[in-house]
């Protein structure tokens, strides 16, 4: 099992230790260091400008917002990156949901959604292999654009940059059991948000064998401490974000699967009281046991015998949110 260091989105404005935290990760040894997108900064820019910094650790996005770009522009930034980095590039990619797609990118939330990602994953796999001038008749993304308003004088193109690997590895956040299903059969790899150690296979119903080579990269909050509930009230911070404020009571992924995992009173209960404006509260009711497992926690003897439980399942790397160098190092010293 690899590591690797997840630095998510910026907040407010840039994190001045996030550079540093990828330096060190890169001198300990973790694989790749990952960047993220909400409604602030994107994804691209902090990764290059970490490639820039850095000669080794491969480079990724966890994950980009395909609503946020074409899918021939996604797969021009990761061409150009690749170049610049030496072949370092991983592609992470999520569709995110209708309140940030239709609110953000003011574009509609597809229909569709297994279509759509299924498309535009085969948009960028054209652009990155360059055989021939992309084309596509989909229902979402078609190539040229043959929709009734444009002008029917669009001409199919490929990429004059010849890119550097026409197979940069893509992998796909899904959530739901179709999208995880389909995420199997047309991407390198899957970015699963809440894993759990203990009951992943009943969670997400994973086939006993995956594709060779395929990748299973979750994300964990970890912190090295004494006192396991204040180091949890971290992740309870993040998780009563992601469930309560992070889509609508309707709609919410990131609520369904913590239905799905056997927590689906709290989740409910969680949104109504961020709806609420209560969000103090909605943060105190993520159960600790959720938190706790889905993270790494606690003193070292306690995150060590954790950590196996990592590795003894079908993860292939583990991409750690942490912004302190002592747990990173003691991750990098356990996982070696």
């Amino acid at each position: 099992m690899r590591l690797g260091l997840a630095l998510g989105y910026w907040g407010r404005g840039p994190s001045p230790d996030r550079l540093d935290l990828a330096r060190e990760a890169e001198r300990l040894g973790y694989d790749s260091v990952w960047t993220a997108e909400a409604w602030g900064s994107d994804a691209f820019t902090a990764l290059t400008w970490i490639a820039a910094h850095t000669s080794r650790i491969r480079l990724g996005t966890a994950v980009a917002q395909m609503a946020a770009r074409a899918p021939t522009t996604t797969a021009m930034h990761a061409l150009t990156l690749d170049h610049l980095s030496g072949g370092r590039v991983l592609l992470g990619l999520g569709l995110s949901g209708p309140q940030v797609v239709e609110g953000w990118y003011g574009r509609p939330f597809p229909r569709s959604p297994l279509t759509a990602t299924r498309e535009y994953v085969d948009v960028v796999r054209q652009v990155l292999r360059r055989e021939a001038p992309v084309r596509l008749d989909g229902r979402h993304h078609s190539h040229p654009y043959n929709g009734p308003d444009g002008t029917g004088l669009g001409k199919a193109l490929k990429p004059i940059t010849h890119p550097l690997r026409a197979d940069v590895p893509v992998l796909l956040g899904a959530e739901g059991p179709k999208n995880i299903a389909q995420t199997l059969t047309i991407a390198d790899g899957w970015l699963p948000l809440y894993w759990t150690p203990d009951r992943w296979a009943e969670v997400y119903a994973l086939p006993e064998t995956l594709p060779e080579g395929f990748l299973v990269a979750p994300m964990v909050r970890a912190r090295l401490c004494e006192d396991v509930t204040a180091g949890l009230l971290p992740v309870k911070a993040m998780l009563g974000f992601y469930i309560g404020g992070m889509g609508h009571a309707a709609r919410n992924f990131h609520a369904d699967l913590m239905g799905r995992m056997g927590y689906e009173k709290e989740a409910r209960r969680i949104q109504e009281l961020f709806a609420a404006g209560r969000r103090e509260e909605a943060v105190l009711a993520v159960p600790d046991a959720f938190a706790d497992e889905i993270s790494l926690v606690g003193p070292r003897r306690r995150i060590a015998g954790r950590l196996e439980k990592w590795r003894r399942g079908p993860v292939t790397d583990l991409l750690v949110t942490s912004p302190d160098p002592a747990t990173l190092r003691l991750l990098a010293e356990l996982n070696s």
